[in-house]
């Protein structure tokens, strides 16, 4: 092989390394599966409907960077909200049923105030779950289920 040739073969392979090390430097780390744990609940009145609010936190928040939650308006809006947060929360019954989402979550700290609310009237799912969803890496994650009463 004459050493021009050589060059430029050891050149590409330097270069695919260097690339691939790179990537791998800059890769995101999974996000860690959330810990739900149910409040309780609490019943309030709105537009002349009796409900009830079933109350939730994720134990292990503090697990989760600020910036998953940083204002992200280079990616599709939430509705209106065009600097929705970067990952939304989205809260499921057992069979998959989406019962609430969370999509302006400011910081890791209002993983602490999830929700969601059922006519008073209505049976609770004996279950429920979240999926966190970050947009910007595609990751998603997937809690435990929790109970619905204490």
């Amino acid at each position: 092989m004459q050493s021009g040739t050589k060059i430029a073969v050891l050149s590409a392979v330097m270069l695919v390394t260097a690339l691939a090390h790179a990537s791998i430097a800059t890769a995101q780390p999974p996000l860690p599966k959330p810990v739900l744990a149910f409040l309780g609940q609490e019943p309030f009145e709105t537009g002349g409907k009796l409900w009830t609010r079933y109350r939730y936190f994720v134990a292990n928040a503090e697990a989760y960077p600020n910036p998953l939650f940083a204002a992200a308006p280079t990616l599709p809006p939430c509705g209106a909200n065009t600097r929705a947060a970067r990952t939304w929360v989205d809260v499921y019954d057992r069979t998959g049923k989406r019962l609430n989402g969370f999509c302006a979550l400011g910081s890791h700290t209002d993983l602490g105030q999830l929700w969601f609310a059922l006519e008073r009237n209505v049976l609770p799912p004996s279950w429920v779950y979240i999926e966190m969803n970050d947009r910007q890496t595609g990751m998603k994650s997937k809690s435990n289920e929790a109970e619905t009463t204490l």
